[in-house]
């Protein structure tokens, strides 16, 4: 249990930019960008455990369980200076 915590503490440590989670905002961009690449025939990532339903429920789970390979980039009002995350790191 004092790894988890450990490895908690090292990400925190790695993320400069920003909250250490996903933000409200973050979510509904990769949603919806996930979601229009599934509706226009992009391969579905997940097992889907049910008949097929609309691609924003697919991007949905598809996050929640972690697989979309996706960096978010957070830069600071300068403009210049920049943090590129990867998703694992927020959820």
């Amino acid at each position: 249990m004092s790894s988890n915590k450990s490895s908690e503490t090292d990400v925190k440590r790695k993320i400069y930019i920003g909250p250490p989670r996903l933000t409200r905002f973050e979510k509904a961009r990769i949603v919806g960008a996930r979601a229009l690449q599934i509706a226009m025939g992009a391969p579905i990532l997940i097992e889907l455990s049910k008949a097929p339903t609309n691609p924003i429920d697919i991007a949905l789970e598809e996050l929640e369980k972690g697989v979309l390979p996706i960096t978010i980039r957070r830069t600071l009002p300068d403009g210049v200076t920049y943090q590129d995350i990867p998703l694992k790191w927020l959820l």
